[in-house]
């Protein structure tokens, strides 16, 4: 099962930097990101077949993973530039909102529905819906008409062409910062998944029926964010907008590490802190996708997009891993407290990259009335005003 599991991460970290470089090579994304749906679709729909047919294994379940991982890979390299195509600059903040928004929600409602399907179908069976999503979204891609404009970069060789998604992504400032914070979040926020259940469970005491309730709520407060996103990036800029979410990142970590009291308590404080981090999650990713597509050349967005996704994808083992190991060293509730520090940590990320609103310098230049010594003496002064 480990083995199982890592398969559907290992695309990533192979294919994941060579992704990008194939997605700035295009002159059109679509036809790639249906290709690997449809390719999805028939690696998923291979496992009843085989279940009938005697010849399921773990091996066989195995390269199914790897196949699913690897279009899953390439698609989202080619989705990131695809959008700055056919959204016009004007829109994509909304855009992004409404992927984030449905991707919490799915992420939420997943796992709930698989179960229901296993229960009901069976588990090879129940897989007949996975390939059916993917079908489906193959068709409802292939029906957007807007067409692409796209200009494909010029292409050194692989090596080169990583190599510059690297190097741009570590060397703009905001962009550096972006990657930054978001290594740090997935970092301590896999280190937290790690023992949530079991703090949960066997610190809080909190039944597990509820605590799917309080996950499905962080589900609504992602809605709810992605709509108040989209309205006050409009108002405010993205700037703004991820320099206030990301303060309040730790908030539910930090309640959960201090919970104490009676159970109708905590139910209520963590299912409010629950559904406010899950509108912040979606405000902060939602900001960072439109300001990465801002900061980053047309011909190097595939490139700096798979490089941050390498990046934050790579780094949630090591979370994980760490997690675990401190848990068994001093325990569950220090654990959850050093997680809810490391993740405040991203805040010095953003808070000293431009995106934060700097101080500007006005030189005022003012000419006095001559002097009746001297009257071709003029005098400078300068004069420093502080800007919002």
């Amino acid at each position: 099962m480990g083995i199982l599991t890592a398969a559907a991460s290992i695309p990533v970290l192979l294919f994941g930097l060579q992704s990008g470089a194939i997605a700035d090579r295009l002159t059109r994304h679509r036809p790639l990101m249906i290709a690997c749906e449809l390719a999805s679709c028939a690696a998923a729909a291979t496992i009843p077949i085989a279940w009938l047919l005697g010849l399921l294994n773990v091996i066989w379940l195995i390269a199914v993973a790897l196949v699913i991982g690897t279009a899953g890979v390439l698609f989202k390299a080619a989705n990131f530039p695809h959008l700055a195509a056919v959204v016009d600059p004007s829109q994509r903040t909304e855009a992004m909102a409404g992927f984030h928004a449905s991707y919490s929600v799915a992420s939420v409602s997943g796992p709930g529905l698989a179960g229901l399907l296993v229960q009901l179908l069976t588990a090879p069976l129940a897989v007949l819906a996975e390939a059916f999503a993917f079908l489906t979204s193959a068709l409802l891609l292939r029906t957007i008409r807007t067409p692409e404009h796209n200009t494909p970069a010029a292409s050194k060789s692989m090596w080169r062409d990583v190599v510059e998604g690297l190097r741009t992504s570590v060397t703009n400032p905001v962009l550096r910062a972006l990657l930054g914070a978001g290594v740090t979040i997935n970092f301590f926020a896999m280190a937290y998944t790690a023992v949530y259940m079991l703090y949960m469970l066997n610190t809080l005491g909190i039944p597990k029926a509820l605590i799917g309730v309080l996950i499905a709520l962080s589900g609504a407060g992602g809605l709810f964010g992605a709509w108040l996103t989209a309205r006050l990036s409009k108002r405010y800029g993205e700037n703004r907008v991820l320099l206030v979410s990301v303060i309040f990142f730790p908030i539910e970590i930090l309640a959960v590490g201090l919970l104490t009291g009676p159970l109708w308590w905590k139910l209520a404080l963590l299912a409010l802190t629950g559904t406010i981090t899950g509108g912040i999650v979606v405000a902060f990713a939602t900001c960072m996708g439109a300001i990465t597509l801002r900061e980053t050349p047309p011909e190097l967005r595939g490139r700096v997009n798979a490089t941050t996704t390498f990046a934050v994808q790579g780094v949630l083992a090591l979370g994980g891993l760490a997690g675990g190991f401190m848990a068994e060293l001093i325990g569950l509730r220090p654990v959850i407290l050093i997680c809810a520090a490391g993740i405040a940590l991203s805040t010095i990320w953003i808070w000293t990259s431009p995106l934060r609103p700097q101080r500007r310098r006005t030189t005022l230049l003012h000419t006095p009335a001559p002097s009746p010594t001297d009257s071709t003496t003029h005098l400078i002064e300068s004069k420093r005003h502080a800007a919002p």
